[in-house]
């Protein structure tokens, strides 16, 4: 038995007495390297093998060497040649390469060498000062990706020793490599659990937290490093050379890219392949060894295109979460500076959607929307950006060209209307340049993507976030012109499409499109021209109130506009021919929807997403308020839960709504003017009407109170207790 034992062991706890025999000062290195290179062949192998294997949960029967290797305390004997810091003074480039590959090779088989290696904090932060070697900087990055993916605690980046010269010190190449490590120190960690992204749950955090997240403060220690923004928005813009004419490229693509799943893998791979391209040139060969050796010959150049591919989309990532962040300004006047929109114009026909056959929609496995292929990370990763670029910021008609920008001047002078600020105030040698502008762009694909394509739910949020804010006519009618419109509401109601995802996003696009807009509801009942088109378009905004409630509120704030609006001829025309007017001027529809929107959520439920149905209930009632109608809705609440048996029920459940509404919204961090943007109604009359609604007087009619008999009033009176 025991014999058999150790014959497993291919003589690890041997090699591992020698080389800790070694490292003792004033030893021979020399043999301590080749020892290393010995170990380092024998877990590499194993390594590579979990790679290939969908990454199977290690244990002992499935990679022995890597578990006699830690048994054996082979890691600490490895980190005796890297720590501490006098052992390094008498070092060469090669023994740390090899001592950093047996250390990543075991982490890649073995979870748990990983996690003690991320617990000592002294050699994560030692590891980046070792990025410095550039013969070593693949290596010790790997290895540094790998532990800040299981580290507990986020690293703290001014931590780093001399972080803006080794930053600077960077090829853009290693730049590259370096923002993927960087994206998981800016990025706020996912709680992984729905119940932690409820508003209740959120909102006790902040108060907990007052102070910057790790992750905020990693943010602005980047954003301090000199030149680092301008670096990024070169490398994100780069063009690509396109060396080969390989047609089946998106296939090789594919092939390697289902076990190779870091960047940092491919360097090294390019590399040898580099290097045996090279071997084999100063070689005779004729066809058929060509034909047997795809690797050493087709794998470099296809590999250049891989590898870019790759770097934008580490690039894109880190530029798009310091978009999203505290110093969003900032970061918006840097980008704008080095030119990163109309780069990524040019680079779009050539790179970013390049036009492929059928290959370029691969579905992976059973989660179409997975980034398991780098143009599909990279196309999603791109319009990620986009979206946040363009979201309530004036910058977002960087998207446009110079005659772009004149055609929005032109619409809004023929409407006789003020230009948009923002417009005005635009730096015209920002913006892009060529015959298309990156919305317009962005515009034709979309209407080329096929139905059941994953990216049409990014798509539709990038244009959206370009709409969103204070509603422009001009916006709005640019984007009709190019048959937008038309477009969403084939997809809603000819295209069989059922992603609830890519229905709620062009729900969302129509509700902004469409807002205040009687153009638009011309067009709509245009198009939608029978009654059949029609109650499938309501069947799909019924269908989920969560995902069509923005639209819903656009329908209902519009309506409210037009029959304002009654000495305008064409108004009055449109109000009267138009089906989807009309369906919402009956009032017994609107108050389905409230009920509805009131009763699909709770205190405990509310989240990002679905808040927005305790906001349109609300547009719903303030619009009633004005009228003075306010009681009659309220009386029409009552007498609905009345007759489904579940007297207060309803009436309670709004109740603590409209009260935790009061403490989300009026806490002096949130950001009111989305509100009042997109509704075009005072934050003021929000703030009145809930109020209001909220009063305890019971003898006024418009205070909910008032409708919840005294036996179930309150029923629910401590859900917002701490």
């Amino acid at each position: 038995m025991i014999p058999y034992k150790r014959a497993k062991w291919h003589g690890i706890p041997s090699l591992l007495q020698k080389l800790y025999d070694s490292s003792h000062p004033n030893s021979d290195l020399s043999q301590a390297h080749s020892l290393l290179k010995v170990l380092s062949s024998q877990l590499s192998m194993e390594a590579m093998s979990f790679v290939t294997e969908d990454r199977k949960t290690a244990q002992e029967s499935t990679f022995p060497n890597t578990y006699t290797f830690d048994l054996f305390g082979g890691v600490d004997v490895s980190l005796t040649y890297l720590f501490p810091d006098a052992v390094l003074l008498v070092m060469n480039d090669d023994l740390v390469k090899d001592c950093l590959s047996v250390l990543y090779n075991c982490c890649i088989c073995t979870e748990g060498v990983t996690k003690s290696l991320a617990a000592r904090d002294d050699f994560v932060l030692f590891l980046f000062t070792l990025m410095t070697n550039k013969k070593t900087f693949l290596q010790t990055a790997t290895l540094i990706e790998d532990i800040l993916g299981v580290k507990k605690e986020m690293i703290q980046l001014e931590g780093i020793p001399n972080l803006s010269g080794l930053v600077q010190s960077f090829d853009q190449q290693q730049l590259a490599n370096f923002c993927r490590i960087l994206s998981v120190t800016i990025s706020e960690p996912d709680v992984g659990n729905d119940d932690k992204h409820t508003l209740l749950a959120k909102n006790a955090q902040q108060k907990r937290n007052a102070s910057p997240s790790r992750a905020e403060v990693n943010q602005v220690t980047l954003l301090n490093i000199p030149g680092f923004i301008e670096r990024l928005c070169k490398l994100a813009t780069r063009k690509v050379s396109e060396a080969t004419g390989a047609s089946n490229f998106l296939q090789e693509l594919e092939d390697w890219y289902t076990w190779l799943d870091n960047a940092l893998v491919l360097d090294a791979l390019m590399q040898m392949a580099t290097e045996e391209a090279e071997q084999s040139s100063t070689e005779s060969s004729d066809e058929s060894s060509l034909a047997t050796s795809p690797l050493r010959h087709r794998l470099p150049q296809s590999m250049k295109i891989v590898h870019e591919i790759m770097y934008k989309v580490e690039v894109l990532y880190v530029l798009c979460v310091l978009l999203m962040g505290r110093q969003r300004n900032q970061v918006h006047k840097m980008l704008a500076e080095f030119r990163l929109i109309p780069g990524l114009n040019n680079l779009f026909d050539k790179l970013i959607w390049r036009k492929y056959t059928a290959s370029n929609h691969v579905v992976h496995g059973q989660n179409e929307n997975c980034d398991c292929s780098p143009e599909i990370s990279f196309k999603i990763q791109f319009l990620r950006l986009l979206q946040s670029f363009s979201d309530h910021h004036e910058n977002k008609y960087l998207l446009l060209n110079s005659q772009e920008l004149n055609e929005l001047s032109a619409i809004s002078m023929k409407a006789n209307i003020p230009e948009v600020e923002a417009l005005v105030n635009t730096d015209r040698s920002l913006v892009c340049d060529g015959k298309k502008g990156l919305l317009t762009r962005l515009l034709t694909v979309m209407k080329r993507e096929p139905p059941d394509s994953s990216f049409r739910f990014w798509q539709a949020r990038a244009v959206e976030s370009f709409l969103r804010g204070a509603t422009s006519y001009a916006d709005q009618m640019f984007l009709l012109k190019r048959g937008l419109l038309e477009h969403i509401l084939f997809c809603i109601i000819d295209s069989g499409c059922t992603s609830r995802d890519v229905l709620q996003s062009y729900f969302d696009l129509l509700g902004e499109l469409m807002k205040f807009n009687i153009d638009a509801f011309k067009r709509f009942n245009k198009y939608v021209n029978t009654e059949e088109k029609f109650q499938t378009f309501l069947t799909q905004i019924n269908s989920s109130l969560v995902d069509s409630n923005m639209l819903v509120r656009c329908i209902v704030l519009s309506l409210d506009r037009f029959e304002s609006q009654t000495e305008d001829v064409k108004v009055v025309e449109v109000l009267s021919e138009c089906c989807l007017l009309s369906y919402m001027a009956r009032v017994e529809n609107r108050l389905s929807f409230l009920f509805r929107l009131v009763n699909i959520i709770n205190v405990q439920t509310l989240t990002q997403e679905n808040v927005s149905c305790l906001n349109t209930s609300l547009v719903i009632l303030m619009l009633a308020r004005r009228r003075a109608k306010l009681p009659f809705y309220l009386n029409a609440l009552r007498e609905k839960e009345h007759a489904e048996k579940y007297p207060g029920c309803l009436l309670n459940n709004f109740h603590n709504l409209l009260r935790f509404w009061q403490r989300h919204y009026l806490n002096k961090d949130k950001d009111s003017t989305c509100l009042e943007n997109s509704s075009c109604i005072p934050f003021s009359y929000w703030k009145e009407t809930v109020s209001v609604l909220l009063g305890s007087d019971r003898t006024s009619l418009c205070a909910i109170a008032s409708y919840i008999d005294e036996p179930f009033m309150d029923l629910d009176r401590d859900l917002l207790e701490d």
